[in-house]
């Protein structure tokens, strides 16, 4: 399906970013797997690799403009190309509006928006010179108003994603790119898994307690893995997506209707 395209994905050490450069790679895809932590961004890419595909760890901050040039300079001295980019790397930690910082602010909207807007800018710069190319990226429910969101400042950032995701579209669809976004709902990630101490430790319960309430609202009763939201990625970047551009899919077992 993506046989020898070559894929970068920010975020790719843990969770959705690992399982998204996994089910790349089993696509056939050259996989580079960039994250803050390069231990995290190597192991993803030994697994990547298993297929027979090629992988390339890189330590990258995506906070760092710097930082995301060196990634794609790296990507293209290596493969020669950059077919799709999918934008996935993110923090935040669980607080209400009231508690939230400054410094949270900056912290989230560094990596979760500018860090987003210059990955993107960057990878498409580079895929006009080559006549086009694909760029997902991770929102999130929270930016399209879930409740149970992290935090204000989190659902602020993977709201600005999403309007990022629909201008970005606009302006280069006349370049053969494509832009989508996928805004996963509640998934099994070592972020969640912080959440779900901390609502615990708040509430007097059990971290399975808030496991299974988190589950409750959702129809489908299941939390989604990162293999859910990796198959909707392998989708937008395959041929099967040509004429999808400016979306933004929720992958959350129907917990919010749009």
């Amino acid at each position: 399906m993506l046989e020898n395209q070559v894929v970068v994905v920010t975020g790719a050490g843990t969770g959705i970013g690992a399982g998204i450069s996994k089910a790349m790679a089993e696509a056939g895809a050259h996989i580079v797997c960039a994250d803050i932590n390069l231990d995290a961004a190597s192991q993803t890419a030994v697994v990547a690799a298993e297929g027979g595909v090629h992988a390339l760890p890189i330590e990258a901050d995506v906070g760092e403009v710097a930082a995301i040039e060196a990634m794609l300079d790296a990507t293209m001295g290596r493969f020669g190309r950059i077919d799709v980019i999918v934008n996935n790397a993110g923090v935040t930690r669980k607080a209400d509006i009231m508690d939230l910082t400054e410094a949270d602010w900056d912290r989230i909207h560094r990596v979760n928006a500018r860090g987003v807007f210059f990955c993107l800018q960057g990878a498409a710069r580079r895929m006009i010179e080559l006549g086009g190319g694909c760029i997902i990226n991770i929102a999130s429910i929270a930016g399209r108003g879930y409740r149970g969101t992290s935090n204000a400042a989190y659902a602020a950032s993977k709201g600005a994603v999403i309007a990022l995701t629909k201008t970005a579209a606009q302006q280069l669809g006349q370049h053969n790119i494509r832009v989508n976004a996928i805004c996963p709902g509640v998934t099994h990630t070592a972020i969640l898994d912080q959440i779900f101490e901390t609502v615990a430790q708040t509430e007097g319960i059990s971290k399975a307690e808030a496991e299974i309430r988190a589950a409750k609202p959702i129809p489908l009763r299941r939390i989604n893995e990162p293999e859910d939201i990796a198959a909707m990625a392998v989708f937008l970047a395959s041929p099967s997506a040509r004429n999808i551009t400016g979306q933004a899919y929720n992958v959350d077992g129907g917990l919010i209707p749009s």
